[in-house]
């Protein structure tokens, strides 16, 4: 009798026939059934704390700038809110696993973002429904739209390996795009935009960086023993042949052409560098990343001494305050304006609407860092760095997590490329590196920029939830 009952009340496992005997629960699947509504009551919880945020840096912005309250802006904040949590819902239906992080600190950073736009429409007495702000606000709703329409299509990223070199086609076609005669635009010296109109333009190149990620991740896959298993050591590195140098040859000849042809040195920067992470995740040769920074360091520096566009990128960086540069036409005037910005930020800022951000130029899109620096000071700014820090390692962390060759390429591409932008940006306003013309994620306004971001955040969320439903072996 006690053997029968011991027999009636232990766990009772699957049978040899792999099904789960009648009337019992396996432990995996009551935990699969509350993990995921824990995960995703957790994202509810973090966006309505984002949301609140958000609302209080608008008020605070109108408070300090105006000395009242316009509920315009605040309303078009709440539909903007509502789109967000409606991706939200759509992830307890199709992603019910994902990343319960990723979401929050988008939106956070889209909302500080559209705060700051909105106080420079102020002081630029722009205000109305043709503002930045609002522009700002309407491309982040078409961005989140893109965002759920990603993660209602795209139901497992494995599906994306299939497209690896049509991903790469269009990779091409994008940059291609605004060297077309009548269809290309010329913005700061910088060709890389498309123009539809009179005033609507768009980056491709955003997008493009999304494209390169999936080719690169589907490329790098099937040709990865070729990249890492053979060659010769040097200085305790295994270098690759040289039949093997093909891909790096091609992705630097790529940039090299950005940057003459396009005149745009940071978006140079930003693909070939995250081939070279792919490549060395791909393959572990640090060998990889010494070849590639001697070819685009080198690249660089003949391109300084050959091209006024970049000599005067490099000029502006290291001589930044002398008179005769700070007054030349395109010279550091802006780049000194956003030094002593942050320098006037302090620790804790002037405050929000308190402060003079309009008088850098371009201070809502290149320089919005130099702008947050300046009312929310050396306190606020690291805030921001940490949201972007948890933001990557979120997203690094997915990769890793992968047990998929592909799936782990891509989230650590995806992630990687955020990172990288984000230094590229900060670091040339900060004059760590010389200034381009990127955008900061989420932060700075363009509309290009925000839907390429989404979409990312999208992924990174596909990616999450396929890692954590992947089958695991049980010990």
């Amino acid at each position: 009798m006690p053997a029968q009952t011991d027999r009636q009340t232990a766990p009772q496992g699957p049978s040899a026939s792999g099904t789960t005997p009648a009337g019992s629960t396996p432990t995996g699947s009551i935990r699969r059934l509350h993990l995921p509504q824990k995960l995703r009551n957790l994202e509810l919880f973090l966006l309505i704390i984002a949301c609140a945020i958000n609302a209080g840096a608008v008020v605070l912005v109108q408070l300090g700038a105006l000395g009242t309250i316009d509920t315009q802006l605040v309303l078009l904040g709440a539909g903007l809110s509502f789109l967000v949590f409606g991706l939200h819902v759509a992830m307890r239906f199709v992603a019910r696993d994902a990343d319960p992080f990723i979401l929050p600190i988008a939106t956070l950073l889209n909302g500080i973002g559209i705060a700051m736009i909105y106080r420079i429409d102020i002081a630029n007495n722009d205000a109305g429904w043709e503002s930045a702000s609002v522009r700002q606000i309407a491309w982040s709703a078409i961005a989140i739209v893109a965002a759920i329409v990603v993660m209602l299509v795209i139901r497992n990223h494995r599906i994306l390996f299939r497209y690896t070199y049509i991903a790469g086609f269009v990779a091409v076609i994008l940059l291609l795009l605004p060297l077309i005669p009548g269809l290309g635009h010329e913005v700061n010296g910088a060709r890389v935009w498309i123009s539809f109109g009179s005033a609507a333009t768009f980056q491709p190149g955003e997008i493009a960086k999304i494209a390169l990620a999936v080719f690169f991740a589907g490329y790098l896959v099937r040709n990865r023993d070729s990249l890492s298993m053979v060659g010769k050591k040097f200085l305790g590195m295994r270098f690759p042949r040289l039949r093997d140098l093909g891909p790096i040859l091609v992705l630097w000849a790529l940039s090299m052409s950005v940057i003459i042809f396009q005149r745009d040195l940071g978006t140079a920067l930003l693909y070939f560098g995250l081939f070279l992470v792919m490549l060395y995740v791909s393959t572990g040769r640090l060998s990889w990343i010494v070849l590639g920074m001697t070819l685009f360091v080198g690249g660089a520096i003949v391109a300084s001494q050959t091209l006024s566009y970049v000599n005067g990128r490099f000029t502006n960086w290291l001589d930044a305050f002398n008179p005769a540069v700070y007054d030349a036409d395109g010279g550091s005037y802006q780049l000194v304006q956003g030094i002593f910005g942050l320098a006037k930020g302090g620790l804790i800022g002037t405050g929000l609407g308190q402060g003079r951000p309009d008088i850098t130029p371009v201070p809502q899109s290149d320089y919005i860092i130099a702008s947050l620096g300046e009312e929310l000071g050396l306190a606020g700014i690291f805030a921001i760095l940490a949201l972007y820090l948890l933001f990557v390692a979120r997203g690094f962390r997915i990769g890793f997590a992968g047990q998929d060759d592909f799936g782990k390429l891509l989230g650590v591409g995806l992630a990687f490329v955020v990172a990288l932008q984000c230094f590229i940006v900060i670091g040339g306003v900060t004059r760590i590196i010389p200034l381009t013309g990127l955008t900061t994620p989420f932060l700075a306004a363009g509309g290009s920029s925000l839907v390429a971001n989404w979409i990312i955040v999208a992924l990174l969320l596909r990616l999450s939830d396929t890692v954590r439903n992947q089958p695991r072996l049980v010990v």
